[in-house]
């Protein structure tokens, strides 16, 4: 009774899936920024826009990254023509400590991100979050008709673990984004493991790193390792600089990971799997690219601590900032100075969130900032 229980609602949300087409409420964190950027001007950007936004990378790709691409784009006509996937799962399993088994390729971390809230949630089974926090895993769980418990964040900015797992006794999927996305702060490794040690029966954790490598913070994966009830997600797009090439990956049991792969269908372009493979084999690029991403976001700290503004201590590549007013009228003031920030979260709407960009972007941004502040 319970395989058909499921099976009838699988096929349930495949029907809304398939038919929904491009009303799909399913976006990524570059579709979520031009959403809060509606009403201003719809044209492109211009050529000296400051673009700090969506959470990119500046410094683009790593050289052996773009050589990589540079070979392989040629043979295009091709789906694999060189095992680039088996080549992916093999790195990075070596470098995460799993088993290959364990490593799902995805272009990208917002593909698996949809598909496990799709595939562990339902009417039934809520989607819970921390609050302000990344906004995509709620849309796919409303759109399916899950509800969706949003629990402020602790004094400290952390996720209030012991709230999240009391929301829902029947909770699907307890969602912690970490380092977190609007605000670019920890929670614990102790805490990880109290969800995992208190969650409701049958939910398992979506733990959310797209950030990890900006952090000074030990990744989950040897939890997934341990055969724990958790799905971690990685991205390119951030650290690694490749989030217009797309290529990021679930890792989990493969019992979690075989519950995902229906909900969903396309596959990682062998330009993106080139080019992820190429920069996990560059054993100094993440610590160079935190240490360089950390400079620039402490010098920008030191000078609104100067100027006597409020944010959010980040460890992250973006940070909240508080305004003392309406957070999307600065937002469009910047604009106009051609500094492109980042969206408001209602739970926060005196906070704008602010990427970090190269050193002279962001003095073009402080310089924006004092003006528009005025």
């Amino acid at each position: 009774m319970e395989t058909q229980k499921f099976s009838r609602r699988g096929m349930a949300r495949m029907a809304a899936l398939l038919t929904a087409g491009s009303s799909l409420p399913f976006y990524n964190e570059a579709a979520l920024a031009q959403e809060a950027q509606r009403g201003m001007s719809r044209g492109a950007m211009p050529a000296d826009a400051v673009r700090i936004s969506s959470n990119e990378n500046p410094l683009g790709p790593c050289p052996e990254a773009l050589e990589a691409i540079y070979k392989v784009a040629k043979y295009g006509g091709r789906y694999q023509p060189f095992g680039e996937t088996a080549a992916f799962i093999k790195t990075a399993a070596e470098v995460e400590g799993v088993k290959a088994s364990y490593i799902a390729p995805f272009a990208g971390s917002s593909d698996p991100l949809h598909r496990t809230t799709v595939a562990f949630t339902s009417p039934e089974r809520s989607f819970v979050m921390g609050d302000p926090g990344y906004e995509a895993g709620a849309r796919s769980a409303q759109f399916i008709g899950a509800k969706v418990h949003r629990i402020p964040l602790r004094k400290d900015f952390s996720h209030d673990v012991e709230a999240m797992c009391k929301a829902d006794a029947n909770a699907g999927v307890i969602y912690i984004c970490n380092p977190n996305n609007p605000t670019g702060t920890l929670t614990s490794r102790k805490d990880i493991e109290y969800v995992l040690a208190n969650k409701p029966k049958g939910a398992i954790l979506l733990l959310d790193e797209a950030y990890v490598h900006f952090a000074d913070m030990t990744p989950a994966s040897d939890l997934v390792a341990a055969d724990k009830d958790v799905i971690v997600l990685r991205t390119f797009s951030k650290a690694y600089g490749m989030a217009g090439i797309r290529a990021g990956m679930a890792i989990a049991r493969p019992d979690l990971l075989e519950k995902m792969r229906p909900y969903g269908a396309g596959m990682l372009p062998i330009t993106g799997l080139a080019a992820a493979t190429a920069s996990m084999q560059v054993k100094t690029l993440v610590a160079e690219r935190r240490k360089i991403n950390k400079d620039i976001r402490e010098d920008t700290f030191e000078f609104l601590t100067a100027k006597k503004f409020t944010f959010v201590p980040s460890q992250s590549n973006k940070f909240m900032l508080e305004v003392n007013k309406p957070g999307m009228e600065v937002v469009k003031a910047l604009a106009a100075e051609k500094v492109f920030i980042g969206r408001v979260w209602p739970i926060w709407p005196t906070h704008v969130r602010v990427s970090i960009g190269t050193q002279d972007e962001m003095n073009k941004f402080k310089s924006a900032l004092v003006k528009v502040m005025a």
